[in-house]
C-alpha cells in the first residue's frame, strides 16, 4: 500500500471537530513514533479514531452519496437491488444499473450507456485514476486499508506503553481491538476486489516502504480469518474486569453503547468473531459450490457464534453527527421519504409475504410512481417510499423492527455481523445439508424477533425449493441496510441468469409482474487504478484484474 493509506491518519487526527471531542476524544499524532502514542489515553483514544479514520475520512469524498455506510456500502444495496437511483454522482446510478430490463409486454429497457454495460463503464470510465473521487470501485478500499493502517499503528505501539492497573488486560484489549479490525478490513477486501495486499507494517515505519505484492480474495481472506483468530486467542485469556471495561468504553464510544451496542465482554466478542467467520466462507462461495465440509463448518461457527442476548458492534448518529449524521449518515437516512438519494427497490418490496408487519411499519405507498430521469437507469421507478419512524405521529409500532428513524441515535446501524445473520446463515446450512425444519424454525425465530407476525413456516412441510425460497425472501428483509444483498445475488448467481418474475415499472409507471432484470454485474470489482497507479504490481503478483467480461 502507497498512497491510499497514507492520508487519513495526517487528516483524521489533526482536524477533528470541537464537537468531538468529549465522545471521539482522538490525540494528534501524524506517525506511529507520535509521543500520544506512547501514553495509556493516547493509544485508546487511537484506537477509537477507527470510528473516524475506517468510515469517515479518506482523500476523496462526495457529499451525495457520502461517507461510507450511507455510500460505499450503498454500492452493495444498488447491485444487490433493495435500492435504486438516478443519482448521477460518483457514478452510483451506474454501478446499479442492470444491463437490461424486459418488461411484460416483451418492451426492453436498455442500460442508457448500451452498448456497454455495468462491466465495460466501470473498466472505461469509472475506474479510472484521472476520474479521482468519481471512481466508485475506490471507496471501500481506501477505507478499509485506513482501518488496516490504524490497526498496525497500535500493534506497533501498545508494548511500549506503560499502562496502570491490570496492563496485560489492557494490552490484550488493545491488540484484540487492532485484530478484529485488521480481520474485518483484510474480509471487505477479499469479498469485494479480485486481489488485495497484506501490510502489517504502519505508515511511517523505517521498513514500510511501498508494498507492491498483491494477492488473491482467496488468500485475502485466509488472512482475514487469521487476524480473527488472532483476536480471539487474545481474548481467550481475558475476563470482563474493570480494567477490560474500562478499556472498552475508551473504545467505543458512548453513543455507540447502546441498544444491542455496548461493552462486549470477551466470549461475546469471540462469537462475534465466528459469525464473521462464516460469513467469509458464505458469500464467498457461489451456492452451487458450497461443499458438504463449508457447510458444516458453517454449521460449527454459527452454533458459537453471536447469540440473542449478545452486544455486537453498532453505530448511532448523534446531534452534532460525530461519527453518523441522523439524515445523511446511512443507507437508510439516504432512502428515507420521497425524494431522497436513493429509492425503495420494486424488487424489495415483492419479496414481503401478504401480512408481514415489517412490511406496514416501514413502508408506504405513493400517490404516484417515482420514474426520475429516465436517461440514468432503468430499473430504480418505483411506487413506495421508506417511512421515517423518528417523525412525529409516524413512530409505528414499537414491538415491530424500524427500518428508518433519522433522530439523533435513533436508527441501530450494524457494522459488522449480528444475531439475526448468525441465525439466517445457520438456517441456511441446515436448509441445505438436510435438516429443512431445523432451518425453517430458525427463519421463524428471526422473523418473531423482528415483530413480523408471520405464520411459521417450520412444521408445515414445505419442500426443499419452497425452505430455500423462505430463505432467499428473508436474508433480504431481515438483513435490510447491512451490505449483504450484492454478495448474496452474487453466490445465487443472479448477477448471470439475472432475476425472473419481477415486478418492474415501464417509463410511464405501467406495472409488470412477470418482468426479467439481467444485471451482468461484475461479480469482484478490479483493484482500483487509484492503488495501481502509484503501487504498480510487483513480480509475482496476483492479476489485480477480474477476467469476467
Amino acid at each position: 500500500m502507497n498512497t491510499l493509506k497514507i492520508y487519513a491518519l495526517t487528516l483524521v487526527f489533526s482536524g477533528l471537530m470541537a464537537s468531538c471531542k468529549e465522545q471521539l476524544e482522538v490525540q494528534n499524532p501524524n506517525q506511529p513514533s507520535s509521543p500520544a502514542l506512547k501514553t495509556e489515553s493516547g493509544l485508546i483514544s487511537f484506537g477509537q479514531g477507527v470510528y473516524l479514520t475506517g468510515f469517515r475520512d479518506v482523500k476523496y469524498y462526495d457529499g451525495v452519496p457520502g461517507y461510507f455506510w450511507s455510500g460505499t456500502i450503498a454500492n452493495h444495496e444498488l447491485m444487490g437491488d433493495v435500492i435504486g437511483t438516478d443519482i448521477a454522482n460518483v457514478f452510483i446510478n451506474q454501478i446499479g444499473c442492470p444491463n437490461q430490463v424486459t418488461l411484460d409486454d416483451g418492451t426492453v429497457l436498455l442500460n442508457p450507456n448500451a452498448p456497454n454495460k455495468q462491466i465495460d463503464f466501470i473498466r472505461i470510465t469509472a475506474n479510472v485514476n484521472s476520474t479521482g473521487f468519481q471512481n466508485s470501485t475506490y471507496y471501500e478500499w481506501a477505507y478499509m486499508y485506513n482501518i488496516n493502517n490504524a490497526s498496525n499503528t497500535i500493534l506497533t505501539n501498545v508494548d511500549g506503553v506503560t499502562f496502570t492497573g491490570d496492563a496485560e488486560t489492557k494490552k490484550g484489549v488493545l491488540k484484540a481491538w487492532a485484530y478484529w479490525w485488521k480481520g474485518y478490513a483484510y474480509s471487505h477486501i477479499g469479498s469485494m476486489y479480485y486481489a488485495g495486499i497484506i501490510n502489517d507494517k504502519a505508515n511511517g515505519e523505517v521498513l514500510n516502504g511501498t508494498n507492491g505484492t498483491y494477492i488473491a480474495k482467496e488468500a485475502m481472506i485466509a488472512e482475514a480469518n487469521k487476524n480473527f483468530d488472532a483476536a480471539s486467542k487474545i481474548l481467550v485469556g481475558l475476563t470482563a474486569n474493570a480494567d477490560y471495561t474500562a478499556s472498552m468504553q475508551g473504545l467505543i464510544p458512548s453513543f455507540n453503547r447502546v441498544g444491542k451496542g455496548g461493552v462486549i465482554t470477551p466470549a461475546m466478542w469471540i462469537r462475534n468473531i465466528n459469525t464473521m467467520k462464516a460469513r467469509n466462507i458464505l458469500v464467498n462461495t457461489r451456492v452451487s459450490a458450497m461443499t458438504a465440509a463449508q457447510w458444516a463448518e458453517i454449521l460449527t461457527l454459527t452454533n458459537a457464534g453471536i447469540q440473542a442476548a449478545d452486544f455486537v458492534f453498532t453505530g448511532r448518529s448523534n446531534a452534532t453527527g460525530d461519527f453518523l449524521s441522523p439524515t445523511t449518515g446511512t443507507v437508510s437516512a439516504k432512502t428515507t421519504g420521497a425524494n431522497n438519494t436513493y429509492k425503495i427497490s420494486e424488487r424489495l418490496i415483492q419479496d414481503f409475504k401478504a401480512g408481514d408487519l415489517r412490511f406496514t411499519n416501514n413502508f408506504k405507498q405513493r400517490t404516484s410512481a417515482y420514474i426520475g430521469e429516465t436517461s440514468r437507469g432503468n430499473a430504480f421507478f418505483t411506487r413506495f417510499d421508506l417511512v421515517n419512524r423518528g417523525a412525529a405521529g409516524s413512530e409505528g409500532s414499537a414491538s415491530v423492527i424500524t427500518f428508518s428513524n433519522t433522530n439523533a441515535g435513533g436508527y441501530e446501524l450494524f457494522l459488522a455481523s449480528s444475531y439475526e445473520e448468525n441465525q439466517l446463515m445457520k438456517a441456511e446450512a441446515s436448509i441445505y445439508t438436510g435438516k429443512i425444519e431445523d432451518g425453517l424454525a430458525l427463519i421463524d425465530e428471526v422473523r418473531k424477533a423482528q415483530g413480523a407476525g408471520l405464520a411459521a413456516v417450520a412444521g408445515i412441510s414445505l419442500t426443499l425449493d419452497a425452505a430455500k425460497e423462505e430463505l432467499r425472501r428473508e436474508r433480504r428483509i431481515g438483513l435490510l441496510f447491512r451490505g449483504l444483498p450484492f454478495y448474496d445475488a452474487r453466490r445465487w448467481g443472479l448477477l448471470e441468469t439475472g432475476r425472473t418474475g419481477a415486478v418492474a415499472l415501464s417509463r410511464t409507471g405501467a406495472v409488470s409482474r412477470n418482468a426479467t432484470i439481467t444485471y451482468g454485474y461484475l461479480d469482484y470489482w478490479d483493484v482500483p487504478d487509484n492503488e495501481i497507479a502509484y503501487n504498480a504490481p510487483a513480480a509475482g503478483s496476483a492479476p489485480t484484474k477480474n477476467p469476467k467480461q
